[in-house]
């Protein structure tokens, strides 16, 4: 880190937040490189070549509740990019033992009548926050250092964030156990201890998503929309540098800003002494949390599923009833293998054709969740859990690819033990990053940012805490006020 500046700003990583960052500083003019230890760009957000010849899977990420939504990509317009981001009538399942299922439609009339006695209690729980979906996003997707512009929506999400958060009320609302088996299916999401606030927080949002925008598939894989980011970013002058990992000050040329879309150890280990004592200690002492092992499948047809309707959804969640999945990701917080796993599956030829292969084969994306570091291949448990809700599934399985959490760090160095989020969801994490402190993507040293999800607003692909540090940078170090306009062709 020398202090002869041959560049503006370099970016270490080249994930969804290190891009978002990079492409709003390159189109204000600055010289941006962005630096990506992997030989390919995208972090959590790349598609790679499937077991089968004809088919692709996404590495991590493939299916984005927030893109739609996000603040960042409704300004940088995928769409006129040529992203196609399609969303299923069924935004989300529930398959349930008894051959029921909890179905949330797109539509959220649709999905209170399917809940039947419950119905009634899911439209107040979601209406207002389907209704105000953009004051919900814009809260929940801030920055957290200035008072919401639709305090009416704040208030709405925080209320049923409290009521889902906490054991005394969680189960007040519902009468039966499709409605509630619906909602922890999407807290899981946050792969931690249920009922807790950060995973209430995480269904809310996400819950009320899959009624106001749709949880997206992006139309032949979500590579589709980090090669988006990367052409804007050449377009403007910014250059991509892969397999340079960054592991010492020495890794970095010299710059006027750094931005890290890493682990905030990385940032610790990178930074050395340049770091305060007080900040060197939060970052290399940031909490990860529990793990998601993948098994990647090829399939020669769709999932048999007990209940038919569950095919038609872009994301399953697997589990069974509510006090069966808080049982299951009690085990993983204890370090222990759950005996029925929660898995999240999706099959993206239920809305994308053009993901099957020759044939008709097509690829099922699926995570389960394990202890943090586990090597266990989950292909069996996977398999099995999968056949309680769709006997004969086994008998479509063309070829498996299992990657055990242990290993999910080799395809990206920020997913430590297989902890995909970035960092333990908690309540601190989510509003103020690895420490306390005022602004939570300062690291202390001058002109050095995190922005990966290890910071606020916390994971997913929204690309919001690069664009927050974006903003910042440019008026900090560079005395620009006004951010640049995202949309094509400028």
């Amino acid at each position: 880190m020398s202090n002869r500046t041959a560049l503006d700003v370099v970016v270490v990583g080249s994930g969804p937040n290190g891009l978002a960052a990079a492409v709003t500083l390159a189109r204000s003019g600055l010289a941006v490189q962005v630096l990506e230890a992997q030989t390919t760009a995208g972090g959590g957000a790349r598609t790679v070549p499937g077991i089968v010849d004809g088919v692709v899977h996404d590495q991590c990420s493939a299916v984005h509740p927030m893109a739609l939504a996000s603040p960042f990509f409704r300004r940088f317009d995928l769409a006129g990019r040529g992203v196609e981001l399609l969303t299923p009538e069924v935004s989300y399942a529930q398959p349930l033992l008894d051959g029921d299922s909890a179905i949330a439609y797109r539509s959220l009339d649709r999905t209170v009548e399917h809940l039947g006695v419950d119905g009634p209690a899911w439209r107040s729980l979601m209406e207002p926050l389907v209704d105000r979906a953009d004051g919900v996003v814009e809260f929940v997707l801030g920055d957290h250092r200035r008072l919401p512009r639709d305090l009416v929506a704040a208030v709405a999400f925080g209320l049923r964030v409290l009521e889902q958060g906490l054991a005394a009320t969680w189960d007040r609302r519902f009468r039966e156990g499709r409605a509630p088996a619906l909602i922890t299916g999407v807290a899981s999401h946050a792969i931690t201890p249920l009922p807790s606030v950060p995973a209430a927080g995480t269904a809310l949002l996400l819950g009320a998503l899959g009624h106001a925008t749709g949880w997206c598939i992006p139309r032949g894989g979500t590579q589709v929309i980090t090669d988006a980011l990367l052409a804007d970013l050449a377009r403007h002058g910014g250059v991509l540098t892969t397999g340079h990992p960054v592991r010492t000050a020495a890794d970095l040329p010299a710059a006027r800003a750094y931005v890290f879309d890493t682990t905030p150890s990385t940032v610790a280990e990178v930074l050395g002494d340049r770091m305060p004592p007080r900040f060197a200690r939060g970052f290399r002492r940031f909490e990860h949390g529990n793990a998601a092992a993948k098994v990647d499948f090829v399939l020669s047809g769709p999932v048999p599923w007990s209940f038919p309707e569950v095919g038609r959804a872009g994301t399953v969640h697997l589990g069974g009833s509510r006090p069966e999945m808080a049982r299951a990701e009690h085990a993983v917080a204890r370090g222990r293998h759950a005996e029925h796993p929660t898995v999240l599956l999706s099959d993206p030829a239920v809305v994308d054709p053009g993901r099957l292969g020759p044939g008709g084969i097509r690829p099922l994306w699926t995570y389960a969740h394990v202890p943090a570091g586990s090597e266990r291949d989950m292909t069996a448990a996977v398999t099995a859990e999968i056949e309680r809700f769709a006997p004969g599934f086994r008998d479509l399985v063309v070829a498996a690819r299992a990657v055990p959490a242990a290993r999910m760090s080799v395809h990206n160095a920020n997913y430590v033990g297989g902890d995909i989020a970035t960092g333990a969801i908690t309540l601190r994490r989510m509003l103020v990053g690895p420490r306390w402190q005022v602004d939570p993507y300062a690291t202390g040293v001058d002109g050095a940012y995190l922005c990966s999800s290890a910071a606020p607003p916390g994971p997913g692909v929204h690309g919001m805490g690069g664009w927050h540090v974006a903003r910042r940078v440019l008026r900090d170090r560079f005395g620009i006020a006004v951010p640049p306009d995202l949309r094509p062709g400028r």
